[in-house]
Formats: structure tokens, C-alpha cells, sequence
């Protein structure tokens, strides 16, 4: 079965650009290029991965394009692009010609809710069906009605929702997450990652038990056609291993069929980003 990793990240650590990066994530400060990662995906059984911005820059958006133009298990980029710029289509022209761009990330997570319904960010969204460019949505629960507000305004827009949507795992939050969630699965054209749920549950002593709750959640609202897995790799080794991260899911989906399996850890995520 071909394994496919919808969401990994790259950088060369600069305390400048990764401020965000706190005393406790000391593990990650450093540098993550692809010699670190091939020798994962080569254990692994991983096919190929998708590689996700993390700094709002287009010089990182360059530096991402050019690794993936030198590394071919990298089957394409989520960039970043200023979609509050008023020529926003001239940005997206320069974009296309870059066969492994496939769409491009904000870090809503960090803004206020109402950021993404302003008028020039949702001028931005209306802009990237016409270039084929979906767009992953980094939020927090808080952020999900606002998502729900933004996503109705674009039924043809491929969305999808990364790390689903970073409850508070830690904590066995459900109820305001659940219900977010739920609308927001409502609209077909919007995906879901299963990423990033290491970094929300308690880093140094989560279970796999802890998991189960929301990952019954995705897939009772999201169904097994639009999940795709995600390592978060190397964001997921403030918490635990890349093998440990893909166990999580690994025993999660054993009891599905072959072909939901093939849905989930990569058909799922080769459909939405345009790959076949």
C-alpha cells in the first residue's frame, strides 16, 4: 500500500524567523532538511510527502520550491502568499509556472477569527480556484465558526483543515470542537488532515487512548473519502517520533478495508492536491 505524508515542514533554524518557538520545543531548534527526513520515509514505507510552510515569507516559499525541485519524494509544496495584496492575481500568475506549488497556507492560528472574513483576504480566497491552488486552513477550535463563515462563500474552493483543527486534547475538550467541526464537514469541497494531535495532547505523557475520541469524530463527519494523513514532522518531535505518530494512525485504521486504508494514507491527499 502506498503511504503518502500530506503535511511535513523544512527549515534552518534562525531564532529570529522561529520565534514562536518556545523553551520547551528546544528539540526542534535546529535545522530539518531532507537528509533527515528521506531516511524516515525509507523506513517507513513513505511514498512521497507534501511540504508545508511554516514562516510567512516568500523567500521561504522559494526556498521550499527549490527543495522540492532537488528532492523528488517531494511531490508538492503549500506556500505562502499575501492574500491581502490588491494584485493578488499578478502574485498568482508568477506562482503557476511552478508545477510543484499546489496551494498555499496562512497562519490563521495565530490572528484573530474575524482576519480571514475581512474583504481583501476573502478577494485573496476568490482568486486561487482560477489558478487551481487550494488552500490548508491552520486554526484553532476558536477559529471554527469564522472557518465555517469563510468556506460557505467558496463551494468550488478545495479546502482543507489542517491538524484537525488542534483541539484540546490535553484537556479531553470535545464539545465546541466537535460542533465546529461538524459544520465544517458539512461542505464537500472541505478536507481534513489527521496531523498534528501529538502537539496538543500532553507531550510527555499522552496515550494512544487519548486519540480515539476525535479521531471517531473526523471520520464520522468528515467520512473516509476527504481524511489524509499528516506526520507534522519535525513539529511532532516536541511529543513523540515520527514512527510513534504513524503507529497512532496505523492501529487506528487497521479494522478498515484495504481500499479505506489506501483512501486515507493516500489516494485522499493525491486527489486534493491534484496528483491524479
Amino acid at each position: 500500500m502506498m503511504r503518502i505524508d500530506a503535511h511535513q515542514h523544512f527549515w534552518n533554524y534562525d531564532p529570529y524567523e522561529h520565534n514562536w518557538m518556545t523553551d520547551e520545543m528546544h528539540s526542534i531548534k535546529k535545522n530539518f532538511l531532507p537528509e533527515g527526513l528521506n531516511p524516515l520515509l525509507q523506513q517507513f514505507g513513505i511514498s512521497g510527502t507534501f511540504l508545508v510552510q511554516v514562516s510567512q515569507s516568500y523567500v521561504e516559499t522559494g526556498k521550499l520550491l527549490t527543495i522540492a525541485e532537488n528532492n523528488d519524494f517531494v511531490k508538492g509544496v503549500v506556500g505562502w502568499v499575501d492574500l491581502l495584496d490588491k494584485n493578488i492575481h499578478d502574485v498568482l500568475d508568477h506562482y503557476k509556472k511552478y508545477a510543484r506549488l499546489k496551494g498555499f497556507r496562512h497562519i490563521l492560528q495565530t490572528e484573530e477569527p474575524d482576519f480571514m472574513l475581512q474583504k481583501k483576504f476573502l478577494n485573496g480566497i476568490s482568486a486561487l480556484k482560477g489558478y487551481d491552488f487550494t488552500y490548508d486552513i491552520l486554526i484553532y477550535p476558536k477559529h471554527l465558526e469564522s472557518a465555517v463563515r469563510m468556506v460557505e462563500k467558496f463551494p468550488e474552493q478545495r479546502f482543507v483543515v489542517d491538524h484537525i483543527a488542534k483541539p484540546d486534547i490535553k484537556n479531553k475538550k470535545l464539545t465546541d470542537w466537535r460542533n465546529g467541526i461538524q459544520l465544517l464537514a458539512s461542505f464537500p469541497n472541505v478536507y481534513c488532515k489527521i496531523s498534528g494531535m501529538v502537539t496538543e495532547a500532553d507531550w510527555h505523557d499522552w496515550e494512544k487512548e487519548d486519540f480515539i475520541i476525535y479521531l471517531d469524530e473526523v471520520i464520522n463527519s468528515f467520512g473516509i473519502g476527504r481524511v489524509m494523513f499528516g506526520s507534522d514532522w519535525p513539529m511532532c518531535l516536541v511529543a513523540a517520533s515520527y514512527g510513534e505518530v504513524l503507529n497512532i494512525v496505523s492501529e487506528y485504521f487497521a479494522s478498515f478495508s484495504q481500499e479505506e486504508q489506501e483512501l486515507f494514507f493516500s489516494r485522499n491527499a493525491m486527489h486534493f492536491y491534484g496528483l491524479q
